[in-house]
């Protein structure tokens, strides 16, 4: 089956949920209204159902390949590329000055979910040049912005990420690119980069690499790590293109999923040296690369939801159509075969899918909004309140979508039965194309560290406990409502609070003293985060349907949260314990014992 964008689940979780309206209010969109949500939102969902998914599973199939002249995505990816540049999706969240629409990045979110529910390798390549143009955007010079900012945004020119090297990946201590100034104001840049996503292809005129390296003089570590600008082809001061750079992709790497993108090894200087100009200053490049790893890290967050709701949509489709058995008590003939929607577990798995996917969208799509008001909220209060929350909100939204992503397309293959191992069927695409997630843009172990040892002690817990303060107020709202189905959810998601509040005072309490013991629960913790936060944004969902005329979608998000209400949240009080049993138990072994 192909892709159909859940248009309507995306606007409620926006402006009910999210908290969007709140930007137009008293933020930098005063322009933003439902009914253009609506329209962006209804004429992405074309676009992604018409175009793209038709090309995923060929895509998959053909592969991007390496040829003389350079990569080859798969047929129809130039074609489809062209479309998406002509309708301005690049600039949907772009600044005005550089071609941009200046709307905002929560509504730019739910499109790439859209590209890459309908095809994960397609919208992968929109993903990093957002990142890209992020980065000049806050770091670049005046001249850069004025070469390169127009063509990132509309799409004639697309944007990578450089970081990763053979011996270097997520300690970047080892990076050994070099760059030599040349005294005119460029560099040379030689060395060897691996795992870099759309690193070369045919779908635009020049491709501009975002690359880590260090200046001969550096210090040791990364606090010796610039970040260059260099582009395939040469830019010339009018803006056309000038000679081939000297780089190139020297290898593609065979891969579990995502085939139709290429994933490319690229070599700086085989021929003296690439050009390259700096970004940012000297020696600053990791803070300068951060600005586009953080914006990665949320969309890639966004590729869980997307794969995992691709994933439900296929498996409910076969699940309506597939006949076996015959549920207790059924009034079939004598026989015939029930669909299997009908047998409880598969409803079961189908619920929980959807229960998950509609949580880690609530999640995604919350960070995004925090993001918009850090840049565009009203005053200065209400910024800073937006760039604390996205900062606790990152690694839980790039980690628990990822890895229900990966969940989610599971239970999906196993829904198919013995059909979702066969290829054919498309299921096992989807897994396939889902475990990378949880790698990619910082490990979600690094995820988890990153919350526990740098988010949680943001002004000292006050962030932390926040948060947790706003999820108290929603059990309260459910209280209030005289309904037993709304009690229910806040009774559920009352007492993961209390496992959440548990486990946070344990970690703020041993972070000093016993950083390993916190490291150890890190990522059961913020699988904790995740799940009780995404109960709290489905209850909030849950309350706006209450609200409404009750027809069946509202309805429907009344019975998914109150599902995982009874089958999720219930797991965050078994996670209390392995996020505080402490490191003892990992090192009861030595290296020697962990072979016996």
């Amino acid at each position: 089956m192909s892709y159909r964008a859940p248009v309507r689940d995306m606007a409620f979780v926006l402006q009910e949920v999210a908290g969007l309206g709140g930007l137009s209010a008293g933020g930098g969109f005063a322009e933003l209204t439902p009914d253009l949500v609506d329209a962006v939102l209804e004429e992405g969902a074309k676009l992604a159902g018409e175009v793209l998914a038709p090309l995923n599973q060929s895509a998959d199939r053909e592969g991007a390949r390496l040829e003389a002249d350079g990569v080859r995505t798969p047929k129809g990816f130039a074609e489809a590329y062209r479309r998406w540049v002509d309708g301005g999706w690049g600039a949907l969240a772009a600044a005005p000055e550089y071609g941009g629409q200046g709307l905002p990045l929560a509504l730019a979110t739910a499109m790439q979910e859209m590209w890459n529910a309908a095809n994960m390798s397609f919208g992968l390549c929109p993903i990093l040049s957002q990142g890209a143009i992020e980065a000049l955007t806050a770091h670049g010079t005046e001249e850069q912005k004025r070469l390169y900012l127009a063509r990132l945004v509309s799409g004639e020119w697309t944007g990578t990420m450089n970081l990763t090297e053979p011996q270097a990946g997520s300690d970047l201590n080892a990076l050994k690119a070099k760059a030599v100034p040349q005294g005119d104001g460029t560099y040379r840049i030689t060395g060897t980069k691996i795992f870099i996503t759309y690193g070369d292809h045919d779908m635009a005129d020049n491709i501009v690499h975002l690359v880590l390296a260090r200046l001969p003089d550096a210090p040791a570590g990364t606090r010796g790590i610039s970040l260059f600008l260099v582009p395939k082809f040469l830019v010339n001061p009018d803006g056309s293109l000038g000679a081939r750079n000297d780089v190139k992709c020297v290898g593609l790497e065979e891969k579990l999923g995502i085939h139709g993108s290429p994933t490319c090894v690229m070599s700086y200087g085989d021929e003296g040296g690439a050009i390259g100009t700096l970004i940012g200053e000297e020696n600053r490049g990791l803070a300068c690369m951060f600005t586009m790893m953080n914006n990665a890290r949320l969309l890639v967050g966004t590729q869980g939801v997307a794969i995992a709701e691709r994933a439900y949509q296929h498996a409910l489709a076969y699940a309506n159509e597939r006949r076996q058995g015959r549920p207790a008590g059924s009034d079939l003939p004598p026989g015939e075969m029930a669909p299997i929607v009908a047998h409880p577990d598969v409803r079961r798995m189908l619920l929980t899918m959807k229960s998950l996917t509609e949580a880690a969208r609530a999640i995604c799509y919350a960070n995004a909004v925090a993001i918009d008001s850090a840049h565009h909220g009203a005053d200065e209060a209400a910024r800073e309140a937006g760039r604390a929350r996205a900062d606790l909100l990152t690694p839980i939204a790039k980690s628990f979508s990822t890895d229900i992503g990966v969940e989610v397309a599971s239970i999906g293959v196993q829904i198919h039965g013995g059909m979702g191992f066969i290829e054919e069927t498309g299921a096992a695409q989807y897994y396939r194309d889902a475990r990378i997630l949880p790698i990619y843009e910082g490990t979600n172990g690094i995820q988890a560290i990153d919350l526990v040892t740098r988010k949680l002690p943001l002004g000292n817990g006050a962030v932390v406990r926040a948060f947790i303060d706003e999820m108290r107020e929603t059990v309260a709202r459910t209280q209030r409502s005289n309904r037993d189905d709304l009690a229910a959810i806040g009774s559920a998601l009352d007492k993961g609070l209390d496992a959440l509040d548990e486990a946070t005072a344990w970690m703020l309490a041993r972070l000093k003293s016993s950083s390993d013991d916190c490291l150890a629960g890190a990522a059961p913790y913020l699988r904790l985060f995740g799940t009780v936060a995404g109960g709290h944004f489905l209850a909030l969902g849950a309350l706006a349907a209450a609200a409404s005329d009750g027809d069946g979608f509202m309805q429907a998000r009344l019975a998914t949260a109150g599902f995982y209400a009874a089958q999720q949240l219930p797991l965050a009080a078994g996670l209390v314990a392995p996020s505080t049993a402490g490191a003892g138990m990992l090192y009861a072994l030595d290296a020697e014992g962990l072979g016996n």
